[in-house]
């Protein structure tokens, strides 16, 4: 087996393109994360320089985002508990405290406040489509997550 040449540019790029892939029944679902390039943002900071906690935050966004986009203007993202009677979670806000901590903010499918801190090793997320609350638009918590991430670099 030989290996590649590569220039000390395509190395780096190389270590920072991440390692995903996905396959769909239907050819023309629209494109899933794993099938995006990575915003510049979050490619600005190498993956072995990042906590697990901070590169599993990341790629939440990428996929609440994505799965936003395929929702109407009467539905709202939320979590599902997977293992769990605990139901669903409008996701109302995200965030990670590294090395190893994510935690979601939210309420429930009855408005009752919602919080669920996880351990990365134990991260399993079911994203589900909820009907909105009669009293106000949807909500798009993956817009403003993704903020953070296609913000330009500073410098």
């Amino acid at each position: 087996m030989t290996q590649d040449i590569q220039t000390s540019a395509e190395a780096m790029e190389a270590a920072a393109l991440p390692d995903a892939g996905v396959v769909h029944c239907d050819p023309c679902t629209p494109p899933t994360p794993e099938q995006l390039p990575l915003p510049a943002k979050v490619q600005e900071k190498p993956v072995e320089e990042k906590s697990p906690a901070e590169w599993a935050y990341e790629r939440i966004i990428l996929y609440i985002q994505n799965f936003e986009k395929q929702l109407d203007a009467e539905h709202e993202v939320a979590m599902g508990f997977t293992g769990s009677d605990s139901g669903v979670m409008r996701i109302e806000g995200m965030g990670f405290f590294g090395p190893d901590i994510l935690t979601f903010y939210g309420s429930d499918d009855v408005g009752i406040k919602t919080q669920m801190i996880q351990h990365v090793s134990q991260l399993n997320v079911t994203l589900r489509a909820l009907p909105k609350l009669p009293d106000r638009p949807a909500q798009r918590i993956g817009f403003r997550l993704a903020g953070d991430l296609e913000a330009e670099p500073e410098g």
